[in-house]
């Protein structure tokens, strides 16, 4: 797919899997079924058209994730950038600044979301190169009050993206997938740390918001964020 850089933030460590299953590495290498996260992350996204990868990583394991990486995939075009300090997402994201180029679309995925089916296969990805801006996904939930909720209008314009809110303005809960055009690298330069000290994708979101650029697209079929051992369970049986 001409035109589309697809970047894996795999750099997390996954403390919350430290253990599982003897994981004594990062969770992006636990295996899912006999199969490592990433792998299947890869595998997720070719059956989406996808095409060429730039997957980030961590000092501690970036030669181990290349290793694995290589051998299950060696002819793919997969490039590699490590994020040698944990700032949050959209610092993640910076760290494939070099692969991405003016005209590229970005298509930014978190490395343990998982989908059943493809959350784009509606969209006019020409158009969206074309037109740019953002795009997020959402997922209908029923705790709201526990993700980053998406205020939306009546043609799937973003209002708002709110963290955590007390009073969420919708249930749609803001998944870890997202397409930026070519100006998402100067926008990140921008940002400033949250009071948590990290570079928050909802603050980069926002700005695509504030230009009355960012439209959102409501997933069907099941959505899985694999960070806890139940959650991985609960993959697994999904796969089957």
């Amino acid at each position: 797919m001409s035109n589309f850089k697809t970047v894996i933030a795999a750099g997390g460590l996954g403390t919350r899997l430290q253990g599982f299953r003897g994981n004594d590495s990062t969770k992006i290498l636990l295996e899912v079924d006999g199969t490592p996260m990433i792998i299947r992350q890869i595998e997720q996204l070719t059956k989406w058209g996808l095409n060429e990868f730039i997957i980030i990583t961590n000092p501690s394991f970036d030669e181990l994730i290349k290793d694995v990486v290589t051998s299950y995939f060696p002819d793919k075009k997969i490039s590699f950038s490590i994020q040698y300090e944990q700032k949050g997402i959209s610092h993640a994201l910076m760290c494939a600044k070099e692969y991405i180029h003016p005209g590229d679309s970005v298509f930014f995925i978190l490395g343990d979301n998982f989908f059943e089916n493809n959350p784009t296969e509606n969209l006019n990805l020409k158009k969206i190169n074309a037109d740019k801006g953002a795009h997020i996904f959402s997922y209908i939930v029923k705790n709201p009050e526990e993700f980053g909720v998406a205020e939306l209008d009546s043609n799937n314009n973003v209002i708002s993206i709110e963290e955590k809110p007390e009073k969420p303005k919708s249930n749609q809960a803001v998944v870890g997938f997202y397409i930026y055009d070519d100006t998402v690298m100067d926008k990140i330069v921008t940002l400033k740390p949250s009071a948590r000290g990290e570079y928050e994708v909802t603050d980069l979101n926002n700005l695509y918001i504030q230009n009355q650029k960012c439209k959102n697209v409501t997933i069907n079929g099941w959505w899985i964020d694999a960070g806890t051992p139940d959650r991985i369970i609960e993959l697994e049986e999904k796969l089957t």
